[in-house]
């Protein structure tokens, strides 16, 4: 069976779209292959590595993609996921190639998180289960 190709996208492809994507490729890497990108990708954002390596999932070593890189590549995706907040949906990319389902998951973005090392920290936990907990429910809907 051939796995169905997923992007994630999100602005900066820093924290909630690689969250996204080590999720599924944990959870269903047999069935799906999974790929993140941004809009304007930037650095690894470290709340995020440090809330999935809780999880015993290392993104350390990931690198932030461009989704425009991708479309001009003439990559095709089966879905496009976007995960970025209410607040910030109107510059969430939207990915321009053939894709057979757009998605979208509001999540809030951890670069925007204030406060002390610990209260940001708790933040992302809450944004990585509910990542988590969307793509559980997601492929366990889909018939793959």
């Amino acid at each position: 069976m051939e796995k169905k190709r997923v992007l994630f996208v999100c602005v900066h492809n820093s924290a909630r779209s690689q969250m996204a994507e080590a999720f599924l490729d944990s959870l269903a890497g047999d069935r799906f292959e999974a790929h993140s990108a941004g809009l304007e990708p930037g650095a690894l954002n470290p709340l995020a590595v440090e809330a999935m390596k809780e999880t015993g999932i290392d993104i350390s070593q990931n690198q932030t993609k461009s989704a425009f890189d991708l479309f001009k590549k003439g990559e095709l995706f089966s879905y496009v996921v976007t995960v970025c907040d209410a607040t910030s949906a109107e510059t969430c990319p939207i990915f321009p190639g053939l894709v057979t389902k757009t998605i979208h998951w509001s999540f809030e973005d951890p670069s925007a998180f204030t406060g002390t090392h610990e209260e940001r920290i708790e933040q992302t936990r809450k944004v990585r289960d509910e990542i988590k907990r969307t793509i559980e429910e997601w492929i366990s809907g889909l018939e793959v």
